[in-house]
């Protein structure tokens, strides 16, 4: 079977269709969605200490965990709500003491150093028990610490392009399982459509805004392989079948942030390649950058017929009856704008780690967490979330300097900015892809050098 196929075809295809049956087989029977987060982990570790990372199994590691995160919060499969930004921590600290860190990296232990007085302030300042204040204060601080120790092991450690797609192709696998999940899940959408605000029968019963956060990262992995990863037709065949079903399901969950945000990075991604091409290069990207707005023209209107016109209304931000809705960020903003005023009044310390969820529960009687990482920071962490962020928007921007061959650095430092804009830092995604874009990447080929693997401490 498959006989026609180069090894490299069957191989691909095999990999996706494993994981198109998972999906399957996860919604027939969730159970089996526990097993495959707990293999998950302990095959990836497994892989790590056997090759004591020689190859940066760490970072694939990684990546197929922010890949399969959503999914398994969402078929019940996490042993841990907080399971894969535990794990990368766990992944990235062996992988340190196999393969080291820069010396240079020191931007991120100031980073992780600024966390810790607005810790210690939310451990003074939380109405809670002892229990609840532990898991109150991992809840909001496990991303930002999660971000800071993967930076840790990525930067300016040293990859090939083709490294970097495949690392990529890890984080969109899961996600091929997920989409498969959803097609079965998601009812006639004429029965679940009633308006135009975020939907969970079309996200397989979950949050809206984390499985959108997930299929928009599915969308650029996919779609960017149509022209960085696709050197036949039988590839490129299969990432585009992948790339328009993933995106169609992400725009069906009705939820904006996570496409808005895939689509940014696509855009960056063919506008560096193209100003950074050849004038023949220029020619191709200009090929693949029609290919690219047909197959996002064919969905969205396909979306629309499929949605009778509501998904028109709800990135337009109209109800279903087509009237402008009063909030662009479904209230969103209000929240932010308690954070800021938070941070005017406490400018230094801010109000503490998860202080501020509690000042919203005693004002608004509702538990309201905050979806913007940036206000965040700076209402519970004050003048030195302000500083972190400074480092972090820095930092990347600094290194990318010096490595014009990452050509994914801003597309992944977009990721992170938008995403903790809408979804904060509830998924490890952010944290991780923010990581990626500190790698040292090289545009070569791997059978034509030999990598010096970063060993500096």
């Amino acid at each position: 079977m498959f006989n026609f196929l180069e090894q490299k075809e069957r191989n691909y295809l095999l990999l996706i269709l494993v994981h198109a049956v998972l999906g399957v087989l996860i919604y027939f029977n969730l159970f089996i969605s526990k097993i495959y987060g707990i293999l998950i982990f302990f095959v990836s570790l497994y892989f790590i200490v056997k090759t004591r990372n020689r190859n940066n199994e760490v970072l694939y590691a990684s990546a197929y965990l922010v890949g399969s995160e959503v999914f398994l919060r969402m078929t019940e499969g996490n042993p841990n709500h907080e399971f894969s930004k535990y794990g990368i921590m766990l992944y990235v600290t062996i992988g340190m003491v196999y393969s080291g860190f820069s010396k240079n990296a020191i931007p991120y232990w100031i980073f992780l150093l600024l966390l810790v007085p607005g810790l210690i302030l939310g451990t003074q300042e939380l109405d809670l028990t002892t229990q609840n204040i532990r898991k109150t204060l991992a809840f909001n601080i496990s991303g930002p610490i999660c971000l800071g120790m993967a930076s840790l092991y990525c930067y300016n450690r040293k990859l090939t392009f083709p490294e970097m797609n495949n690392i990529l192709l890890m984080v969109g696998l899961p996600m091929v399982a997920c989409s498969t999940y959803l097609w079965l899940f998601t009812p006639e959408l004429k029965e679940v459509l009633t308006g135009t605000g975020s939907n969970g029968e079309t996200s397989g019963g979950f949050g809206p805004n984390q499985v959108s956060t997930a299929l928009g990262l599915g969308m650029f992995v996919f779609l960017s392989r149509l022209f960085v990863a696709s050197k036949t037709k039988v590839l490129f065949l299969i990432n585009l079948v992948l790339a328009l079903n993933i995106s169609y399901r992400g725009l069906v969950t009705f939820s904006r942030g996570g496409m808005i945000t895939g689509f940014a990075m696509l855009v960056i991604l063919f506008a560096f390649m193209y100003l950074n091409s050849s004038k023949r290069g220029r020619l191709k990207m200009i090929y693949f950058g029609g290919i690219m707005a047909v197959i996002l023209t064919s969905v969205w209107f396909y979306t629309e017929v499929q949605t009778g016109g509501l998904i028109g209304l709800r990135y337009a931000n109209k109800d279903a009856m087509g009237r402008e809705k009063e909030s662009k960020f479904t209230g969103r903003e209000e929240i932010a704008e308690s954070e800021i005023n938070a941070f005017l009044e406490n400018p230094f310390f801010g109000v503490g780690v998860a202080k501020g969820t509690e000042i919203r529960l005693a004002e608004t009687g509702q538990i309201i967490a905050s979806h913007n990482e940036i206000t965040r920071m700076l209402g519970e962490h004050g003048f030195f979330g302000l500083l972190g962020l400074v480092l972090l928007v820095m930092t990347p921007t600094i290194l990318f300097l010096g490595n014009r061959q990452h050509v994914y650095a801003f597309c992944f430092v977009v990721f992170w900015l938008l995403t903790i804009n809408h979804a904060a830092m509830r998924t490890a995604a952010p944290s991780f892809i923010y990581a990626l874009s500190l790698l040292k990447v090289y545009l070569i080929d791997p059978n034509e050098i030999t990598l010096h693997r970063e060993q500096t401490v």
